[in-house]
């Protein structure tokens, strides 16, 4: 093996990607000392974003005051790859930023609006906006309001909603915000398909996670249905069911509605960022993964958006994963070559995410070997 790629996706709640990275490339290097060995840590769009690209790309980590959650003063940061930012509205709206002041009746994401507005003030023109691990459910009101959307009440008076709030907007004006974003193409990764509002949408599905009991996510839900039907009259934008309009909050929506952006799969932002087809080419071998696959991967998260584009230039696709469960074997037919689980010894994950360290390492020499002796046999 000459050249192969590591492009692991994290294993939730055990290891992060840049950890799967050094800890199979540091197999890959003892079976196979001269192979050109490059790594790809990939995130979802939530905590830990911005670092997998650095990882990937030269670039810098920019840091910022801006208001967090409950507007309060906090530092955060943000990614500059030239003339690209990235974003992750974690690092300004994220759900550990609460702590246990659980409300997403009264959590923002103006801070990220400021993010955005900082990265666009300091040369950006392409920005790309991880939504993943938020503690809000303001459609992206306050993100947009940060960069100068107006949002009007009854009395004509502008505020900055926040998902208690929703129902208070009876007008909405982007023309500040379209000036000031002219030319700077906003991109969303999103891998949910959830939609703005309804028992699938964002305050039913996430917002018991953020804190909100039944009768929260009720007003939650109707306030965002208000905001859908003003959206529709200011702007004559029907977002609600667009695939991923409820990703963090419903500002998925907003993305689309607000800042004039788009919503893409995560993993095709980031192989397309990385150059991924470039990358690939005269690889033996890409090493990819996640902490379980199954019928959700096969919508295409990192497992399967890697082995599409493998599969076009035929290189093979070896999946390291926690779990497996039955219906993945239909990912042999998108261009996976081989899966393998790390739960080594078939225990609950409350166990294996003591150990999956150890059982990465010893799956991956697995693997090594396998490969070695098939080429010592050729």
């Amino acid at each position: 093996m000459k050249k192969c790629v590591i492009i692991p996706d994290s294993f939730k709640g055990s290891l992060d990607s840049i950890d799967i990275c050094e800890l199979a490339s540091a197999k890959v290097k003892k079976f196979f000392p001269a192979c050109e060995t490059i790594s790809l840590p990939v995130a979802d769009g939530g905590e830990g974003t911005v670092e997998c690209f650095l990882h990937a790309m030269e670039g810098e980590r920019i840091t910022v005051k801006v208001h967090g959650p409950y507007m309060e003063e906090v530092d955060s940061f943000y990614g500059r790859f030239g003339d690209l930012s990235v974003i992750e509205m974690a690092a300004a709206a994220g759900l550990p930023m609460v702590g246990d002041r659980l409300n997403p009746s009264l959590t923002t994401t103006y801070g990220v609006g400021e993010l955005i507005r900082h990265a666009v003030e300091n040369g950006a023109k392409r920005i790309i906006l991880g939504l993943g691990g938020s503690s809000t459910n303001d459609g992206g009101c306050g993100c947009a309001s940060a960069l100068g959307v107006k949002f009007y009440n009854s009395d004509s008076k502008a505020f900055v909603p926040t998902g208690g709030t929703l129902g208070q907007v009876t007008s909405i004006d982007i023309s500040e915000a379209e000036k000031f974003l002219k030319g700077c193409e906003i991109t969303a990764m999103c891998d949910i398909e959830n939609p703005m509002h309804g028992l699938t949408g964002a305050a039913h599905i996430f917002g018991p996670q953020k804190g909100a009991d039944p009768e929260m996510v009720k007003d939650l839900d109707s306030q965002m249905m208000h905001l859908d039907k003003i959206i529709q009259r200011s702007l004559n934008k029907n977002v609600s069911q667009l695939s991923g309009a409820g990703a963090a909050g419903a500002f998925g929506a907003g993305v689309v509605a607000f800042l004039g952006g788009t919503l893409k799969s995560g993993i095709e932002t980031v192989l397309d960022i990385v150059g991924f087809d470039r990358i690939i080419q005269g690889a033996d071998a890409i090493f990819t993964g996640e902490g379980k696959i199954d019928s959700q991967s096969l919508r295409g998260k990192v497992v399967i958006g890697v082995s599409r584009r493998a599969m076009k230039q035929n290189v093979p696709v070896y999946a390291v994963v926690g779990d497996i469960s039955d219906d993945a074997v239909a990912a042999y037919d998108m261009g996976v070559t081989a899966i393998f689980s790390i739960n080594r010894v078939a225990v609950p994950f409350s166990i294996a995410k003591t150990r999956s360290r150890a059982d990465l390492q010893s799956t991956m020499e697995d693997i090594m070997r396998l490969i070695k002796s098939v080429e010592n046999r050729c």
